[in-house]
Protein backbone atom coordinates (compact mmCIF):
# COMPACT_ATOMS: atom_id res chain seq x y z
CA UNK A 1 0.00 0.00 0.00
CA UNK A 2 1.26 3.23 -0.88
CA UNK A 3 2.93 5.57 1.93
CA UNK A 4 0.32 8.28 3.25
CA UNK A 5 -3.23 6.01 2.40
CA UNK A 6 -4.66 4.70 5.81
CA UNK A 7 -5.03 0.74 6.27
CA UNK A 8 -8.76 0.23 5.07
CA UNK A 9 -8.95 -3.31 6.07
CA UNK A 10 -7.12 -3.14 9.46
CA UNK A 11 -9.90 0.26 10.16
CA UNK A 12 -12.73 -2.19 9.16
CA UNK A 13 -11.32 -4.97 10.86
CA UNK A 14 -10.81 -2.55 14.15
CA UNK A 15 -14.26 -1.59 13.78
CA UNK A 16 -15.86 -4.59 13.37
CA UNK A 17 -13.40 -6.00 16.83
CA UNK A 18 -14.89 -2.56 18.40
CA UNK A 19 -18.88 -3.41 17.78
CA UNK A 20 -17.73 -6.90 18.95
CA UNK A 21 -17.17 -5.50 22.52
CA UNK A 22 -19.81 -3.79 22.67
CA UNK A 23 -22.11 -6.37 22.02
CA UNK A 24 -20.51 -8.33 24.83
CA UNK A 25 -20.52 -5.51 27.47
CA UNK A 26 -23.80 -4.88 26.58
CA UNK A 27 -25.19 -8.51 27.01
CA UNK A 28 -23.09 -8.53 30.18
CA UNK A 29 -25.00 -5.31 31.65
CA UNK A 30 -27.92 -7.27 30.48
CA UNK A 31 -27.01 -9.84 32.79
CA UNK A 32 -25.94 -7.95 35.62
CA UNK A 33 -28.71 -5.69 35.61
CA UNK A 34 -31.72 -8.68 35.72
CA UNK A 35 -33.50 -8.84 38.59
CA UNK A 36 -32.20 -11.57 40.76
CA UNK A 37 -30.30 -14.52 40.02
CA UNK A 38 -31.69 -17.89 38.54
CA UNK A 39 -31.53 -20.71 41.00
CA UNK A 40 -29.05 -23.20 40.17
CA UNK A 41 -31.66 -26.32 40.39
CA UNK A 42 -33.71 -24.68 37.91
CA UNK A 43 -31.02 -23.19 35.74
CA UNK A 44 -30.07 -26.83 35.76
CA UNK A 45 -33.66 -27.95 34.67
CA UNK A 46 -34.24 -25.80 32.30
CA UNK A 47 -31.26 -26.69 30.21
CA UNK A 48 -32.77 -29.95 30.73
CA UNK A 49 -35.91 -29.20 29.07
CA UNK A 50 -37.88 -28.65 32.15
CA UNK A 51 -41.18 -25.98 31.61
CA UNK A 52 -43.57 -24.23 34.35
CA UNK A 53 -45.82 -25.05 32.39
CA UNK A 54 -45.51 -28.51 32.61
CA UNK A 55 -46.62 -28.23 36.00
CA UNK A 56 -49.66 -26.17 35.46
CA UNK A 57 -50.41 -29.18 32.45
CA UNK A 58 -50.23 -32.26 35.30
CA UNK A 59 -52.23 -29.93 37.49
CA UNK A 60 -55.06 -29.73 34.51
CA UNK A 61 -54.96 -33.18 33.83
CA UNK A 62 -55.40 -34.24 37.17
CA UNK A 63 -58.01 -31.76 37.86
CA UNK A 64 -59.77 -32.85 34.57
CA UNK A 65 -59.71 -36.80 35.89
CA UNK A 66 -61.26 -35.71 39.21
CA UNK A 67 -63.52 -33.39 37.52
CA UNK A 68 -65.05 -36.04 35.26
CA UNK A 69 -65.33 -38.27 38.10
CA UNK A 70 -66.93 -36.15 39.88
CA UNK A 71 -69.64 -34.98 37.28
CA UNK A 72 -70.42 -38.52 36.49
CA UNK A 73 -70.61 -39.80 39.81
CA UNK A 74 -70.76 -37.35 42.57
CA UNK A 75 -69.26 -37.73 45.62
CA UNK A 76 -69.79 -41.53 45.39
CA UNK A 77 -66.96 -42.76 43.12
CA UNK A 78 -67.95 -46.76 41.91
CA UNK A 79 -66.04 -49.25 40.41
CA UNK A 80 -62.63 -48.99 42.85
CA UNK A 81 -61.44 -47.61 45.90
CA UNK A 82 -59.75 -43.77 46.07
CA UNK A 83 -56.09 -45.17 45.99
CA UNK A 84 -56.90 -47.37 42.93
CA UNK A 85 -58.45 -43.71 41.52
CA UNK A 86 -55.67 -42.06 42.82
CA UNK A 87 -52.34 -44.34 41.90
CA UNK A 88 -54.56 -44.55 38.02
CA UNK A 89 -54.78 -40.69 37.88
CA UNK A 90 -51.30 -40.44 38.57
CA UNK A 91 -50.04 -42.82 36.02
CA UNK A 92 -52.70 -41.25 33.79
CA UNK A 93 -50.92 -37.62 34.28
CA UNK A 94 -47.22 -39.05 33.27
CA UNK A 95 -48.48 -40.39 30.47
CA UNK A 96 -49.54 -37.26 29.33
CA UNK A 97 -46.96 -35.32 30.13
CA UNK A 98 -44.31 -37.55 28.65
CA UNK A 99 -46.68 -37.93 25.32
CA UNK A 100 -46.73 -34.04 24.72
CA UNK A 101 -43.19 -33.46 25.87
CA UNK A 102 -42.24 -36.21 22.75
CA UNK A 103 -44.59 -34.21 20.37
CA UNK A 104 -42.68 -31.13 21.45
CA UNK A 105 -45.27 -29.10 23.00
CA UNK A 106 -42.44 -27.40 25.87
CA UNK A 107 -40.21 -26.44 23.12
CA UNK A 108 -39.82 -23.01 22.74
CA UNK A 109 -42.70 -21.10 20.36
CA UNK A 110 -41.77 -18.03 18.06
CA UNK A 111 -43.51 -14.98 19.07
CA UNK A 112 -45.11 -14.51 15.19
CA UNK A 113 -45.68 -17.26 13.47
CA UNK A 114 -46.38 -19.61 16.03
CA UNK A 115 -48.43 -22.20 15.17
CA UNK A 116 -52.33 -23.26 16.38
CA UNK A 117 -52.17 -25.12 19.40
CA UNK A 118 -55.55 -27.07 19.18
CA UNK A 119 -54.62 -29.55 16.55
CA UNK A 120 -51.24 -30.04 17.93
CA UNK A 121 -52.83 -30.60 21.31
CA UNK A 122 -55.65 -32.58 19.98
CA UNK A 123 -53.30 -34.93 18.16
CA UNK A 124 -50.96 -35.84 20.89
CA UNK A 125 -53.74 -36.18 23.39
CA UNK A 126 -55.19 -38.74 20.86
CA UNK A 127 -51.94 -40.74 21.01
CA UNK A 128 -51.60 -40.25 25.07
CA UNK A 129 -55.69 -41.70 25.69
CA UNK A 130 -55.04 -44.80 23.60
CA UNK A 131 -51.45 -45.44 25.83
CA UNK A 132 -53.72 -44.83 28.57
CA UNK A 133 -56.13 -47.76 26.97
CA UNK A 134 -52.88 -49.93 26.06
CA UNK A 135 -51.20 -49.49 29.87
CA UNK A 136 -54.82 -51.08 31.28
CA UNK A 137 -55.11 -53.78 28.78
CA UNK A 138 -51.57 -54.63 29.06
CA UNK A 139 -51.57 -54.49 33.36
CA UNK A 140 -55.27 -55.36 33.56
CA UNK A 141 -55.95 -52.58 35.79
CA UNK A 142 -57.84 -49.53 34.32
CA UNK A 143 -56.39 -46.43 35.39
CA UNK A 144 -60.26 -44.67 35.54
CA UNK A 145 -63.33 -45.66 33.96
CA UNK A 146 -63.24 -46.79 30.35
CA UNK A 147 -66.03 -43.89 29.43
CA UNK A 148 -64.19 -41.03 31.23
CA UNK A 149 -61.48 -41.45 28.50
CA UNK A 150 -63.49 -40.20 26.26
CA UNK A 151 -64.50 -37.14 27.95
CA UNK A 152 -60.79 -36.93 28.76
CA UNK A 153 -59.62 -36.56 25.38
CA UNK A 154 -62.30 -33.17 24.86
CA UNK A 155 -61.44 -31.94 28.05
CA UNK A 156 -57.66 -32.25 28.33
CA UNK A 157 -57.34 -31.30 24.36
CA UNK A 158 -59.46 -27.65 25.32
CA UNK A 159 -57.25 -27.16 28.96
CA UNK A 160 -53.76 -28.18 28.09
CA UNK A 161 -54.89 -25.75 24.91
CA UNK A 162 -56.18 -22.95 27.14
CA UNK A 163 -52.63 -23.42 29.11
CA UNK A 164 -50.66 -22.33 26.01
CA UNK A 165 -52.60 -18.98 25.66
CA UNK A 166 -52.32 -18.40 28.72
CA UNK A 167 -48.95 -18.27 28.80
CA UNK A 168 -48.77 -16.45 26.00
CA UNK A 169 -50.66 -13.88 27.35
CA UNK A 170 -48.43 -13.87 30.50
CA UNK A 171 -44.88 -13.93 27.94
CA UNK A 172 -46.67 -10.67 26.08
CA UNK A 173 -47.06 -9.23 29.66
CA UNK A 174 -43.71 -9.44 31.38
CA UNK A 175 -41.99 -9.18 28.00
CA UNK A 176 -43.95 -6.96 26.44
CA UNK A 177 -45.16 -7.44 22.42
CA UNK A 178 -43.26 -8.77 19.77
CA UNK A 179 -40.03 -6.17 18.69
CA UNK A 180 -39.52 -6.66 15.11
CA UNK A 181 -36.41 -5.79 12.89
CA UNK A 182 -37.17 -5.71 9.29
CA UNK A 183 -34.24 -7.30 6.44
CA UNK A 184 -35.10 -6.41 2.87
CA UNK A 185 -35.14 -4.84 0.06
CA UNK A 186 -36.54 -0.97 0.43
CA UNK A 187 -39.74 -2.30 -1.38
CA UNK A 188 -40.41 -5.26 0.79
CA UNK A 189 -39.89 -3.55 4.13
CA UNK A 190 -42.17 -0.79 3.37
CA UNK A 191 -44.88 -3.59 2.22
CA UNK A 192 -43.87 -5.43 5.36
CA UNK A 193 -44.61 -2.11 7.26
CA UNK A 194 -47.93 -1.93 5.77
CA UNK A 195 -48.68 -4.95 6.47
CA UNK A 196 -47.83 -5.57 10.39
CA UNK A 197 -49.60 -1.67 11.04
CA UNK A 198 -52.18 -3.31 10.01
CA UNK A 199 -52.74 -6.82 10.69
CA UNK A 200 -50.42 -6.62 13.71
CA UNK A 201 -51.28 -4.48 16.85
CA UNK A 202 -49.18 -6.57 19.24
CA UNK A 203 -45.37 -6.33 17.16
CA UNK A 204 -43.62 -3.23 16.97
CA UNK A 205 -41.17 -2.63 14.70
CA UNK A 206 -37.55 -1.35 16.04
CA UNK A 207 -35.46 -1.61 13.31
CA UNK A 208 -34.61 -2.29 9.70
CA UNK A 209 -31.56 -3.01 6.92
CA UNK A 210 -31.35 -3.75 3.67
CA UNK A 211 -28.49 -6.10 4.27
CA UNK A 212 -27.74 -9.05 6.29
CA UNK A 213 -24.01 -6.54 7.49
CA UNK A 214 -23.66 -6.73 11.21
CA UNK A 215 -27.24 -8.06 11.64
CA UNK A 216 -26.59 -9.53 15.39
CA UNK A 217 -24.92 -5.73 15.99
CA UNK A 218 -28.07 -3.91 14.79
CA UNK A 219 -30.71 -6.53 16.22
CA UNK A 220 -29.17 -6.08 19.76
CA UNK A 221 -29.06 -2.43 19.35
CA UNK A 222 -32.64 -2.28 18.34
CA UNK A 223 -33.37 -4.30 21.18
CA UNK A 224 -35.73 -6.67 18.73
CA UNK A 225 -37.06 -9.92 19.80
CA UNK A 226 -37.85 -10.83 16.07
CA UNK A 227 -36.26 -10.80 12.83
CA UNK A 228 -38.00 -10.93 9.42
CA UNK A 229 -35.86 -11.59 6.39
CA UNK A 230 -37.98 -10.21 3.52
CA UNK A 231 -35.95 -10.78 0.63
CA UNK A 232 -34.91 -13.99 -0.78
CA UNK A 233 -31.05 -14.64 -0.53
CA UNK A 234 -30.12 -13.55 3.04
CA UNK A 235 -30.14 -17.30 4.55
CA UNK A 236 -26.27 -17.98 4.15
CA UNK A 237 -25.11 -14.66 5.83
CA UNK A 238 -26.93 -15.77 9.16
CA UNK A 239 -25.74 -19.83 9.52
CA UNK A 240 -24.32 -20.70 11.81
CA UNK A 241 -24.04 -17.21 12.93
CA UNK A 242 -25.55 -15.06 13.95
CA UNK A 243 -28.22 -17.89 13.68
CA UNK A 244 -27.40 -19.68 16.77
CA UNK A 245 -27.08 -16.90 18.98
CA UNK A 246 -30.23 -16.19 17.73
CA UNK A 247 -31.56 -18.95 18.92
CA UNK A 248 -30.04 -19.06 22.41
CA UNK A 249 -30.97 -16.05 23.37
CA UNK A 250 -34.83 -16.95 22.28
CA UNK A 251 -35.05 -14.18 19.43
CA UNK A 252 -37.10 -15.89 16.38
CA UNK A 253 -35.69 -16.03 12.32
CA UNK A 254 -38.22 -15.92 9.85
CA UNK A 255 -37.69 -15.79 6.22
CA UNK A 256 -40.29 -14.60 3.77
CA UNK A 257 -41.57 -17.21 0.99
CA UNK A 258 -42.95 -16.20 -2.21
CA UNK A 259 -44.48 -17.96 -4.86
CA UNK A 260 -41.14 -19.86 -6.34
CA UNK A 261 -40.23 -21.11 -2.77
CA UNK A 262 -43.84 -22.37 -2.22
CA UNK A 263 -43.33 -25.20 -4.90
CA UNK A 264 -40.34 -26.94 -3.28
CA UNK A 265 -43.44 -28.34 -1.27
CA UNK A 266 -42.47 -26.67 2.20
CA UNK A 267 -44.20 -28.18 5.23
CA UNK A 268 -43.32 -25.48 8.04
CA UNK A 269 -45.06 -22.11 6.70
CA UNK A 270 -46.65 -19.54 9.20
CA UNK A 271 -49.00 -16.48 8.48
CA UNK A 272 -47.10 -12.96 9.93
CA UNK A 273 -49.72 -10.48 9.21
CA UNK A 274 -50.77 -11.93 6.63
CA UNK A 275 -47.75 -12.38 4.95
CA UNK A 276 -46.14 -16.49 4.37
CA UNK A 277 -42.92 -17.02 6.23
CA UNK A 278 -40.89 -20.32 7.17
CA UNK A 279 -38.96 -20.72 11.02
CA UNK A 280 -34.95 -20.30 10.47
CA UNK A 281 -33.39 -22.66 12.93
CA UNK A 282 -29.55 -23.31 13.54
CA UNK A 283 -30.70 -26.81 15.08
CA UNK A 284 -33.31 -29.10 12.39
CA UNK A 285 -34.03 -31.72 15.22
CA UNK A 286 -35.39 -29.96 18.32
CA UNK A 287 -34.51 -31.56 21.65
CA UNK A 288 -37.62 -33.59 22.45
CA UNK A 289 -37.72 -34.91 19.06
CA UNK A 290 -33.99 -36.12 19.44
CA UNK A 291 -34.77 -37.66 22.97
CA UNK A 292 -37.77 -39.73 21.39
CA UNK A 293 -35.53 -41.05 18.49
CA UNK A 294 -32.67 -42.11 21.83
CA UNK A 295 -35.64 -43.79 23.55
CA UNK A 296 -36.79 -46.03 20.53
CA UNK A 297 -33.27 -46.50 19.53
CA UNK A 298 -32.42 -48.00 22.80
CA UNK A 299 -36.12 -49.76 22.97
CA UNK A 300 -35.17 -51.62 19.49
CA UNK A 301 -31.87 -52.81 20.51
CA UNK A 302 -33.17 -54.32 23.76
CA UNK A 303 -35.96 -55.87 22.01
CA UNK A 304 -33.30 -57.46 19.47
CA UNK A 305 -30.11 -58.35 21.10
CA UNK A 306 -31.33 -62.15 21.34
CA UNK A 307 -30.68 -61.93 17.75
CA UNK A 308 -28.10 -59.93 17.04
CA UNK A 309 -25.89 -61.10 19.95
CA UNK A 310 -25.27 -64.65 18.53
CA UNK A 311 -25.08 -63.15 14.96
CA UNK A 312 -22.05 -61.02 16.24
CA UNK A 313 -20.44 -63.89 17.51
CA UNK A 314 -20.55 -65.77 14.63
CA UNK A 315 -19.25 -63.53 12.55
CA UNK A 316 -16.49 -62.33 15.28
CA UNK A 317 -15.72 -65.81 15.17
CA UNK A 318 -15.83 -66.03 11.32
CA UNK A 319 -13.25 -62.77 10.94
CA UNK A 320 -10.60 -64.60 13.27
CA UNK A 321 -10.57 -68.14 11.01
CA UNK A 322 -10.06 -65.83 7.80
CA UNK A 323 -8.25 -62.56 8.78
CA UNK A 324 -6.48 -63.71 11.77
CA UNK A 325 -5.60 -61.19 15.06
CA UNK A 326 -7.38 -57.73 15.44
CA UNK A 327 -11.32 -59.29 14.43
CA UNK A 328 -12.11 -55.84 15.87
CA UNK A 329 -11.30 -52.08 13.58
CA UNK A 330 -11.36 -48.93 16.20
CA UNK A 331 -10.94 -46.06 14.09
CA UNK A 332 -11.64 -42.52 15.01
CA UNK A 333 -14.77 -40.62 13.51
CA UNK A 334 -16.74 -37.16 13.99
CA UNK A 335 -20.03 -37.67 15.78
CA UNK A 336 -22.09 -34.72 17.38
CA UNK A 337 -21.24 -31.86 17.14
CA UNK A 338 -18.06 -32.36 15.88
CA UNK A 339 -16.89 -34.42 18.38
CA UNK A 340 -14.57 -37.23 18.07
CA UNK A 341 -15.33 -41.01 19.13
CA UNK A 342 -14.06 -44.45 18.26
CA UNK A 343 -16.27 -46.30 16.13
CA UNK A 344 -15.81 -50.10 16.20
CA UNK A 345 -15.86 -52.25 13.55
CA UNK A 346 -15.56 -56.11 12.38
CA UNK A 347 -12.40 -55.73 10.70
CA UNK A 348 -12.61 -56.40 6.83
CA UNK A 349 -9.32 -54.90 5.33
CA UNK A 350 -5.80 -56.10 5.38
CA UNK A 351 -4.00 -54.89 8.06
CA UNK A 352 -1.80 -51.39 7.34
CA UNK A 353 -4.08 -51.10 4.46
CA UNK A 354 -3.82 -47.62 4.21
CA UNK A 355 0.18 -47.57 4.67
CA UNK A 356 1.25 -44.80 2.47
CA UNK A 357 -2.13 -43.78 0.75
CA UNK A 358 -3.29 -42.00 3.90
CA UNK A 359 -7.52 -41.64 4.92
CA UNK A 360 -8.89 -42.73 1.62
CA UNK A 361 -13.36 -43.12 0.64
CA UNK A 362 -14.49 -46.92 0.09
CA UNK A 363 -15.27 -47.49 -3.21
CA UNK A 364 -16.93 -50.48 -4.69
CA UNK A 365 -14.10 -52.83 -5.75
CA UNK A 366 -11.77 -51.88 -3.12
CA UNK A 367 -8.39 -53.93 -3.40
CA UNK A 368 -8.08 -53.14 0.44
CA UNK A 369 -10.47 -55.27 1.30
CA UNK A 370 -9.57 -58.90 1.98
CA UNK A 371 -11.92 -61.02 -0.58
CA UNK A 372 -12.78 -63.50 2.22
CA UNK A 373 -14.78 -60.34 3.71
CA UNK A 374 -16.34 -58.78 0.82
CA UNK A 375 -19.79 -60.57 1.61
CA UNK A 376 -19.57 -58.92 5.00
CA UNK A 377 -19.34 -55.40 3.79
CA UNK A 378 -21.99 -56.12 1.08
CA UNK A 379 -24.43 -57.18 3.70
CA UNK A 380 -23.10 -54.57 6.32
CA UNK A 381 -22.58 -57.03 8.65
CA UNK A 382 -19.21 -55.86 9.70
CA UNK A 383 -20.73 -52.62 11.08
CA UNK A 384 -22.64 -55.14 13.98
CA UNK A 385 -20.18 -53.74 16.29
CA UNK A 386 -21.32 -49.89 15.49
CA UNK A 387 -24.28 -51.13 17.93
CA UNK A 388 -22.46 -50.39 20.91
CA UNK A 389 -21.80 -47.27 20.19
CA UNK A 390 -25.09 -46.42 19.49
CA UNK A 391 -25.92 -47.88 23.21
CA UNK A 392 -22.65 -45.30 24.71
CA UNK A 393 -24.39 -42.27 22.76
CA UNK A 394 -22.03 -41.78 20.64
CA UNK A 395 -24.59 -43.13 17.34
CA UNK A 396 -27.19 -43.75 16.50
CA UNK A 397 -28.96 -46.94 14.13
CA UNK A 398 -30.16 -44.33 11.34
CA UNK A 399 -28.60 -40.56 10.51
CA UNK A 400 -26.08 -39.21 8.84
CA UNK A 401 -23.22 -41.91 8.04
CA UNK A 402 -19.87 -40.86 10.26
CA UNK A 403 -16.79 -39.76 8.49
CA UNK A 404 -13.17 -39.57 9.53
CA UNK A 405 -11.49 -35.70 10.93
CA UNK A 406 -9.60 -35.76 7.91
CA UNK A 407 -12.10 -36.29 4.94
CA UNK A 408 -14.96 -34.17 7.67
CA UNK A 409 -12.06 -31.42 7.10
CA UNK A 410 -11.50 -31.95 3.54
CA UNK A 411 -15.73 -31.72 2.76
CA UNK A 412 -16.41 -29.33 5.02
CA UNK A 413 -14.20 -26.38 3.12
CA UNK A 414 -15.60 -27.43 0.14
CA UNK A 415 -19.12 -27.85 0.87
CA UNK A 416 -21.35 -25.12 2.69
CA UNK A 417 -23.16 -26.19 5.47
CA UNK A 418 -21.36 -29.31 5.62
CA UNK A 419 -21.65 -29.10 9.30
CA UNK A 420 -25.01 -29.37 10.10
CA UNK A 421 -25.18 -33.13 8.93
CA UNK A 422 -23.18 -33.41 13.01
CA UNK A 423 -26.29 -31.85 14.94
CA UNK A 424 -27.03 -35.31 15.92
CA UNK A 425 -24.93 -38.11 16.80
CA UNK A 426 -24.05 -40.19 12.60
CA UNK A 427 -25.91 -43.27 12.06
CA UNK A 428 -25.26 -46.99 10.75
CA UNK A 429 -27.79 -46.02 8.24
CA UNK A 430 -29.41 -43.54 6.46
CA UNK A 431 -31.19 -41.47 3.77
CA UNK A 432 -27.95 -41.19 2.15
CA UNK A 433 -26.97 -45.01 2.03
CA UNK A 434 -29.88 -46.46 1.15
CA UNK A 435 -30.57 -44.01 -2.19
CA UNK A 436 -26.33 -43.43 -3.11
CA UNK A 437 -23.27 -45.90 -3.02
CA UNK A 438 -19.66 -45.05 -2.54
CA UNK A 439 -19.30 -43.49 -5.19
CA UNK A 440 -21.76 -40.77 -4.31
CA UNK A 441 -20.21 -37.25 -4.43
CA UNK A 442 -20.58 -36.00 -0.62
CA UNK A 443 -22.00 -32.99 -1.71
CA UNK A 444 -24.62 -34.98 -3.21
CA UNK A 445 -25.12 -37.44 0.44
CA UNK A 446 -24.76 -34.21 2.44
CA UNK A 447 -28.54 -33.06 0.81
CA UNK A 448 -30.02 -36.49 1.43
CA UNK A 449 -28.27 -36.03 5.10
CA UNK A 450 -30.50 -32.73 5.75
CA UNK A 451 -33.38 -33.48 4.34
CA UNK A 452 -33.16 -36.62 6.81
CA UNK A 453 -32.99 -34.00 9.69
CA UNK A 454 -35.99 -31.72 8.45
CA UNK A 455 -38.08 -34.72 8.23
CA UNK A 456 -37.18 -37.09 10.69
CA UNK A 457 -39.97 -38.81 12.66
CA UNK A 458 -40.40 -42.42 13.72
CA UNK A 459 -42.12 -43.82 10.77
CA UNK A 460 -38.96 -42.15 8.48
CA UNK A 461 -36.54 -44.35 10.02
CA UNK A 462 -38.67 -47.29 9.85
CA UNK A 463 -38.63 -46.66 5.81
CA UNK A 464 -35.17 -46.41 5.85
CA UNK A 465 -34.47 -49.48 8.00
CA UNK A 466 -36.82 -51.33 6.08
CA UNK A 467 -35.10 -50.16 2.48
CA UNK A 468 -31.75 -50.61 3.78
CA UNK A 469 -32.68 -54.44 4.30
CA UNK A 470 -33.61 -54.11 0.57
CA UNK A 471 -30.07 -52.73 -0.39
CA UNK A 472 -28.70 -55.13 1.62
CA UNK A 473 -30.53 -58.11 0.26
CA UNK A 474 -30.21 -57.11 -3.87
CA UNK A 475 -26.30 -56.31 -2.95
CA UNK A 476 -26.69 -52.47 -4.09
CA UNK A 477 -23.58 -50.26 -2.64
Amino acid sequence: MPDGLPDITNHAEEQREEQREEREQRRWFTITTAPGPEPVLLRHLRTRGFRWLQIADAVVLLASMVGINFVRFGTHWPFYPLDHYAIGFLVATTIHLVVYYFAGLYEPELRLGHRPWLPRVGSATIVAVLLDALAALVSGRYLMPRANLVALLIVASLLITANRRISHWIRIQRGGGSRVFLVGAPDDVNLAHSHLHESDRTARIVGESTTTDELEYRVDAAGATDVLLLTSGGVAALFPEPLTSFEQRGIGALQRIGAQETMLGLREVREVAGMPFVPLQAHALPRSRAHLKRCIELAAIIVFAPIVVPVAFLVALYVRVVAGKGVLLRQQRVGRNGELFWMLKFRTMYPNAEEGLGPTLARRYDPRVIPACQWLRDTRLDEIPNLWNVVKGQMSIVGPRPERPELTARHAELIPGYARRHEIPPGITGLAQIHGSYHTDPAFKLGYDLQYLVNWSPVLDLEILLRTVWVIVTRRV
